[in-house]
Order: structure tokens, then C-alpha cells, then sequence
């Protein structure tokens, strides 16, 4: 049995959830209120198939047991960004989760497709930041990492840098770039599965019993 830790009203800081940016809350005691307001389930977090991303803005719920795999996400993603349709330059990764086996996801198994939402971290020390030899991601005002077009190159360093291969390079401009946090994923969500928290709203309910 996996060991729990369970959260304090005072603990639910955003400093604690950037430690758990990117990874599954499998293991870990939420309180009822704390669930609502992400909008999960229990079984679901139990089960793992629950990851937050910490943003400046709030935190990001990606809730892989409602994730129906439509990529509406990565359509929403660059027809907001780039204009055009693309699973390949999304910020949000559904499609290569479904059709490669890359970092171990994306694999059939059990009679059934394992697929979910990805993204950028927002690593506190960037892999992608320190490898780029132009220095062209930079953090802005609202602590969000983002690729300067015009410094950037297209060299592809900050992708292989990445741990989780996030940052993409458009083939048509030569350019990088990763999520921003714009909130277009979430709006195209037809089923749930991705979800902005906000800080506010995270500490309210981090302070209800």
C-alpha cells in the first residue's frame, strides 16, 4: 500500500504543488473539498490518473479518466496559437501519447488505448531554457516560460534537452515553442478532462474542513 501523505489546510501552497508539477497525485489524501474543486474523484487520484501542472496563474488538472482522446485540445491549442491545425506543434500532447510508446505512455494494453493530455512543466530550472544557445525561452512578468521567435533559431536543443520532449519546432517557421497557459486547451475540452484551478480557489477549499 502506497504511503499517503495527507495534506493540511496551511499546506496546500503553490510552492508544494510545483514540487508535484507534472506528476500523478496517486498516493496522496485529499480532502473532500480540495477534490471538488479540481473536479476529480478519489478513485480517480487513487487510481493515478489525475496530474496537476502549477502554473502562476493557478493549477492545471489533467484528468485522464475523462480524457476521450478527440485531440480537441491540440486543435483548440493551435488554432489559437499558430492559425492553423496541428497535432505535431501543439503545446498539449494527446496524439503522441496514442500513437508512440514515448516516455512509456501511448501503449495498448488490456484491450484499451492509454491516452491523456501532456505538457510543459514549468520547470523551476529549465532543461529546455539552459540548453538553448540563443537564450530564447525566457520567463515573463507572470512567471510563464516562453520561446522569443525572434532569438530562436529552430535548432531543436530545448526539445532534446527536455526530459519529456515538450518544446516543439514548427516545421513551416523554424520555430519553437511550448505552452504559454492560454487556457485554449481547456475551453475545447468537450469531456472534462483538463480544467484550470485557480490560486484563490485552491486555498479556499485547501481551507475548508
Amino acid at each position: 500500500m502506497a504511503d499517503k501523505t495527507r495534506f493540511l489546510d496551511k499546506d496546500y501552497t503553490r510552492r508544494q504543488f510545483l514540487k508535484l508539477s507534472g506528476k500523478s497525485l496517486a498516493g496522496l489524501a485529499l480532502s473532500s473539498s480540495m477534490l471538488s474543486v479540481m473536479g476529480v474523484t478519489a478513485q480517480a487520484v487513487a487510481e493515478g490518473k489525475v496530474t496537476t501542472w502549477a502554473f502562476p496563474q493557478g493549477l492545471l488538472v489533467v484528468n485522464a479518466d475523462k480524457c476521450v482522446g478527440c485531440q480537441r485540445c491540440e486543435i483548440n491549442c493551435t488554432l489559437t496559437n499558430d492559425g492553423c491545425c496541428s497535432s505535431y506543434i501543439s503545446r498539449v500532447k494527446v496524439t503522441r501519447n496514442l500513437y508512440s510508446s514515448r516516455n512509456g505512455n501511448g501503449l495498448y494494453t488490456e484491450n484499451n488505448w492509454v491516452y491523456f493530455p501532456d505538457t510543459c512543466r514549468q520547470c523551476a530550472d529549465p532543461a529546455c531554457g539552459n540548453a538553448c544557445p540563443m537564450g530564447a525561452i525566457y520567463a515573463g512578468e507572470d512567471g510563464i516560460r516562453r520561446v522569443d521567435a525572434e532569438k530562436c533559431v529552430g535548432c531543436g536543443a530545448c526539445t532534446q534537452a527536455c526530459p519529456w520532449h515538450m518544446p516543439t519546432v514548427n516545421p513551416a517557421t523554424k520555430k519553437s515553442s511550448k505552452c504559454v497557459m492560454c487556457g485554449a486547451c481547456v475551453e475545447g475540452c468537450p469531456s472534462g478532462a483538463l480544467s484550470i484551478v485557480l490560486w484563490d480557489d485552491v486555498t479556499a477549499a485547501a481551507q475548508q474542513v
